[in-house]
């Protein structure tokens, strides 16, 4: 372990709670990296025995905390310095992930780099945010589609291939965003082509292509319709810095408009979040672009309907945070999740606020106008905590957020940054 590395806890079992009260935000906020876009990379950087370096780096995010942990041990040191972090190799890549921390979905695309380098990979059984049925079955069809044997055992996810993986036609049934990108990284070290077919297309997608592109791989996009990979023998170190967090961005905005706030975002990624942006403005959000930042003034919030879908629709993981949004507008919102038909089990939080809600299979109905009021509630996921911290700038009293840590996940100095706007929050 090189000396000037920096030590960031990954323990998360004594993790502290929010306490919000209300407030009215202003001033500037940068941000960072996006956290659906580092776990990738890191990811892939198992692909390549040379130095990676990665800029941009959101290192506060205990995921990618984690996952730094978990490329210790598979032969990697990582130096993280103020905004970046340099990955090399320090020992031959093993096969194994042996890992008995706090598991994250993204172990997934770690058992694609690790097949597809070393002709097999185990891993731990994915954890993350339990949001219904997000099966590993597509991971599975396409490591099998490429020739190799895929199992389960003692709690531990297994694939195995004679030699390389072999290039191939991969046809999802569905746009999944995980899929696409394991099927991207095998393909890059598969034997022959492999083409991706109703791959799910967004911007983290472009940022981890990217990365892939500038160490040797050879890809090809076209549009929504399919990826093609040319396996290639080697991949080469690269220098690359990551792209802004859309999701961060659209949280800021919203947590602006509803506590009548007067903000600045720093590199905001407009291009990435048209579609949210353009619901936001027609339901009263007041904003304004200048340059590289988005001026937020504001505004009223008005009632809505959204339904979630693959990009550039709006994406499941903002729809709780539309859901704080809907609670300060009068009148009747509706929200619709084809994606992920439990993602609402964090409403039940934000009704002992004094939300009024009704859930109906994929709908999800919000009252809003009445006075939220501060309550002891959990954050039982990465956004429904988001969602539970918005509401409490609003809520009449104190609001306790217990296991915060959901929140710094994926939320770069979340905590710092709203206390920074003028929000008060305290951990304790």
């Amino acid at each position: 372990m090189s000396d000037n590395q920096e030590l960031l806890p990954v323990n998360v079992d004594e993790a502290s709670s929010y306490v919000i009260e209300p407030s009215r935000l202003e001033g500037e906020v940068y941000i960072s990296g996006a956290k659906n876009s580092i776990l990738r990379l890191l990811a892939a950087s198992i692909l390549t025995d040379e130095r990676v370096n990665i800029m941009n780096y959101p290192k506060y995010l205990l995921d990618a905390q984690v996952h730094l942990e978990m490329l210790k041990n598979l032969g990697k040191e990582c130096v993280v310095k103020e905004d970046e972090v340099e990955i090399t190799q320090v020992f031959d890549t093993p096969s194994v992930l042996n890992w008995d921390g706090r598991s994250i979905r993204n172990t997934l695309l770690i058992l694609g780099a690790l097949t597809t380098r070393t002709g097999m990979g185990a891993v731990p059984l994915p954890g993350g945010c339990k949001l219904g049925d997000r099966k590993i079955d597509f991971h599975v069809m396409l490591l099998r589609a490429m020739g190799a044997e895929v199992w389960e055992e003692n709690d531990m996810l297994f694939a195995k291939t004679d030699g390389r993986l072999k290039g191939t036609d991969i046809h999802l049934p569905m746009r999944s965003t995980g899929a696409t990108e394991n099927g991207i990284i095998c393909g890059c070290l598969a034997e022959g082509i492999t083409r991706i077919w109703n791959p799910h297309i967004q911007p983290e997608l472009f940022d981890l292509i990217g990365f892939l592109k500038k160490m040797g791989a050879k890809i090809n996009v076209y549009g929504q319709e399919h990826i093609e990979i040319t396996g290639v023998k080697k991949l080469r170190g690269t220098n690359h810095s990551i792209i802004p967090d859309n999701i961060e961005a659209i949280t800021w905005l919203i947590a602006s408009v509803i506590s009548g706030g007067d903000i600045e975002i720093h590199n905001f990624p407009v291009s990435d979040t048209e579609v949210p942006l353009v619901f936001l403005r027609e339901s009263g959000a007041r904003f304004y672009r200048n340059e590289n930042s988005l001026i937020v003034r504001g505004g009223r919030c008005y009632p809505f309907e959204i339904t979630t879908g693959p990009y550039p629709a709006i994406k499941s993981d903002i729809q709780p945070l539309f859901t704080a949004f809907g609670a300060c507008a009068n009148g009747v919102s509706k929200i619709v999740d084809l994606r992920y038909s439990d993602r609402y089990r964090y409403v039940a939080e934000l009704n002992k606020m004094g939300l009024v809600s009704e859930i109906d299979g994929n709908m999800l109905t919000i009252t809003g106008g009445k006075q939220l009021k501060g309550a002891e509630v959990k954050a039982l996921d990465l956004r429904g905590g988001a969602s539970l911290a918005l509401a409490a700038l609003v809520a009449e009293g104190q609001t306790i957020i217990s296991d915060a840590w959901q929140i710094e996940r994926g939320y770069d100095k979340f905590a710092d940054k709203l206390r920074a706007l003028g929000g008060k929050i305290c951990n304790v």
